[in-house]
């Protein structure tokens, strides 16, 4: 089965319009469990303008699934994720202007550097993941990194479907085909939805995880969060 991680950025954006402390982020994510989540994924930017590090800090010790870490490995980035030591971090490209992820990496003209960083959390005990786009030369390069995963940016694929287009999943599929051959694991995010999950999954080879946050938890407000969790898992069967 592949594993859902629900990512809870969009929990923390809904308090941070209001201040305070509601909706929770820690009881989002205890509750995004008890329902069935087989993980918890947070992206802190450096705004702090959704997830904070503080919230990072706090659920940290509440985890009890796989807890992922998505960001750009800047300095602060990287010293949070080894105080936290979460089971995955997910290093994603992100310019501060940006405002969700747009881009994979370059994984040919970023090799050094990440290679750097990977070093920086494997020797930790962290295991690795790098935000790539669907192109096979950039799973060769995430393979030379020294990452164990690998995660395929969506959002093509999302568009393309919802406009009647099922070839967009082919080039995911064959780079789901060359990683397993490179021994990398594949996740996948951004823009997956209950319209376009079964599809993907369906003919997604070696998928071994997703992470959803913007349509799971704006389906939820309309289902219900356990109800959206359940419909997910089911579909990832």
């Amino acid at each position: 089965m592949t594993k859902l991680s629900v990512n809870i950025n969009k929990i923390a954006t809904l308090r941070n319009a209001r201040g305070g402390n509601t909706p929770n982020v820690v009881t989002a994510a205890t509750n995004a469990e008890a329902y069935g989540a087989q993980g918890i994924t947070v992206h802190p930017r450096p705004d702090e303008r959704h997830i904070t590090y503080q919230d990072v800090k706090d659920l940290q010790p509440i985890v009890t699934t796989e807890f992922n870490i998505e960001g750009n490995p800047i300095p602060q980035f990287i010293e949070l994720v080894l105080k936290n030591k979460p089971t995955q971090v997910t290093l994603v490209p992100d310019g501060d202007d940006v405002l969700t992820s747009n881009a994979g990496w370059d994984t040919l003209k970023n090799k050094t550097f990440l290679q750097d960083v990977i070093k920086t959390f494997k020797a930790e005990g962290i295991r690795t993941s790098i935000f790539v786009d669907p192109v096979l030369a950039q799973i060769e390069g995430a393979k030379e990194t020294g990452a164990d995963r690998i995660e395929l940016y969506t959002e093509a694929y999302a568009v393309a479907f919802a406009k009647g287009d099922t070839s967009a999943v082919k080039p995911y599929a064959a780079c789901a085909e060359l990683a397993h051959k490179l021994n990398l694991g594949v996740n996948a995010g951004h823009d997956l939805s209950l319209d376009n999950i079964a599809f993907f999954k369906k003919n997604m080879p070696y998928l071994d995880e997703v992470s959803i946050g913007h349509a799971l938890i704006s389906e939820a407000i309309y289902q219900g969060l356990e109800n959206v969790i359940q419909q997910y898992l089911k579909f990832l069967k």
